[in-house]
């Protein structure tokens, strides 16, 4: 499992880390109190987070690869095409095949997918031109309560070490798995691939505790108190309250905006 950051030298990169946090929060509160069906605001967020993914250096290939991520937002959403408010209009598929769909669930469809995945790309924008060291610190910089930033900063150090523990497991699953000739590898029933993914999930859960009581004994050891260390607060530069500023203010025309294109 690798850091989401990517090192490159731009702008957004150089950008005090509360700034870039704050902006993101900003950008998908905004984004998801934009209504349904407000086409052209919906376009100029999308264009906004295209615009910074150049800016940053990192390209819009690589935030559209990483916001795949978000198919699944699609796919809990799909249901609303067809459960949607009336009316609902026939569609004809095959010619013994006809459905009927809602035309304001299609647009309901249509607005939590943008949603889902502009909001991912600001996620992804902020962890690849951030480092989660940085992110944190932001946080406490921003005076979050000190427990919920050691759970987060936790969170995200054990996922490391979880995603460890299955590298290992799969590796020795591999070297322990023989094939007969003429047979693929790995090849079994339905519920024989079951019953080996459910022992690796039971196997996986101890194993991770049990690593976890040995890195917190280390922790301890080492003068662990229960919380991360304070970083010391730096104030935050004229450019960067201005930037913060024009920020906010253009979020809030565009989120308005959004609500004349509806009405």
């Amino acid at each position: 499992m690798q850091d989401f950051y990517r090192q490159q030298a731009s702008p957004i990169h150089k950008l005090d880390a509360r700034v870039k946090l704050i902006l993101a929060l900003a950008f998908i509160f905004f984004l998801n109190l934009t209504p349904d069906g407000a086409w052209p605001a919906l376009i100029i967020f999308l264009t906004v987070s295209f615009s910074i993914a150049i800016i940053s250096h990192l390209g819009i290939i690589f935030v559209l690869k990483r916001s795949l991520i978000a198919l699944p937002f699609f796919l809990a959403a799909f249901p609303l095409i067809f459960s949607g408010k009336s009316p609902h209009l026939p569609l004809q598929i095959l010619p013994n095949l006809t459905i009927f769909y809602s035309p304001a669930g299609l647009q309901r469809f249509i607005t939590i997918a943008l949603k889902a995945w502009i909001s991912v790309q600001a996620a992804i924008l902020l962890t690849a031109t951030t480092r989660f060291t940085d992110i944190l610190t932001a946080l406490q910089q921003m005076k979050l309560p000190r427990l919920w930033v050691t759970v987060i900063g936790l969170m995200w150090r054990y996922l490391f070490v979880i995603s460890d523990e299955v590298t290992r497991m799969l590796h020795a699953r591999s070297s322990r798995s023989a094939a007969a000739p003429g047979k693929a590898k790995g090849a079994g029933t339905l519920f024989w691939r079951a019953r080996v993914t459910g022992n690796m999930a039971g196997s996986l859960f101890v194993r991770s505790i049990e690593r976890s009581e040995r890195v917190y004994t280390a922790m301890l050891a080492r003068g662990y108190d229960g919380q991360l260390p304070a970083s010391s607060t730096v104030p935050l530069t004229n450019r960067a309250r201005l930037v913060i500023a024009t920020g906010l203010l253009g979020l809030l025309l565009l989120w308005l905006f959004s609500l004349l294109s509806t009405s």
